[in-house]
């Protein structure tokens, strides 16, 4: 038999264990870092994209993984680099945003980021999918990071004249009036109106709003439109405890213990309380 090799020194080689310990730990493993949100700029202007990367991955939870000129490059780019959101314009050469918007949504969510403010856009826009409509000029920086991370949570964040197209809508939509139902009731005579109190010439709607401030009939616009707490907070950019302030406060102004009661008297549908006129 070929005797056991022998190292220097005369002493036999110990055998390696089989299945060796693994080394104690000393200190936990730190969890990993969440990834990056990883956006897609979509804008025409070269300067735009350039000021929004800059700008977005100053922040360590956001970078941005490409920049397109137009709705065809936002597709391509998006399809290539499967972003957690695009950022994109409307107005742009080519390919439009409202063109490319039906294409991206089922890539990725899409926030409209843009200077058009026309409520047609806007609505056209929300209808095709947009989880978020900003306009330029009405958010602040860190209101449109934050817009951006919460987009990735699925939370819809428009500013005032994205929302303001979202209750002209609601309210054209409730203006049309279906032929099967009866005839609106007389005029009141001209010569009664005399005995009637001054607030009687006023329409419901008219009332309530009198009473409200500016930011409560802001915020009651969008409880008209169907708006949850949550939605109202992300387009106000405000918290929901302050949506809830406010709600409370416009519920005692307007004499309502819900939101369809307020939203009724708000829109003058609501059926009124007095005596008729004789």
């Amino acid at each position: 038999m070929t005797p056991h090799p022998t190292p220097r020194g005369g002493r036999d080689m110990p055998d390696a264990p089989q299945h060796p310990t693994p080394p104690i730990a000393l200190f936990p493993t730190a969890p990993a870092p969440a990834a990056p949100v990883r956006i897609v700029v979509a804008d025409d202007n070269p300067v735009v994209r350039a000021g929004l990367t800059a700008l977005l991955s100053g922040h360590a939870d956001i970078t941005v993984v490409a920049e397109a000129a137009d709705g065809r490059e936002a597709y391509e780019a998006a399809s290539r680099h499967r972003p957690d959101v695009v950022l994109l314009d409307v107005r742009m050469p080519g390919v439009d945003g409202i063109t490319a918007l039906p294409y991206l949504v089922p890539i990725a969510p899409v926030l409209m980021l843009t200077y058009s403010g026309e409520p047609r856009t806007v609505q056209e826009a929300l209808r095709g999918g947009a989880d978020g409509y900003l306009v330029h000029g009405e958010f602040t920086v860190d209101q449109l990071v934050e817009a951006v991370r919460d987009t990735v949570r699925g939370r819809t964040h428009l500013t005032p004249t994205a929302a303001g197209a979202l209750v002209t809508q609601l309210r054209d939509a409730n203006a049309h009036v279906d032929p099967h139902l009866p005839p609106p009731v007389k005029p009141i005579p001209l010569k009664g109106l005399s005995q009637l109190q001054s607030s009687v010439g006023q329409s419901s709607s008219d009332r309530s709003r009198s009473q409200l401030s500016a930011r409560e009939a802001e915020i009651m616009d969008l409880i008209a439109s169907g708006m949850t707490n949550q939605q109202i907070a992300a387009a106000c950019f405000i918290s929901e405890k302050t949506v809830k302030n406010h709600i409370n406060r416009i519920f005692a102004k307007l004499h309502s213990t819900s939101r369809s009661e307020a939203a009724a008297k708000w829109l003058g549908t609501a059926p009124s309380s007095g005596r008729g006129v004789g």
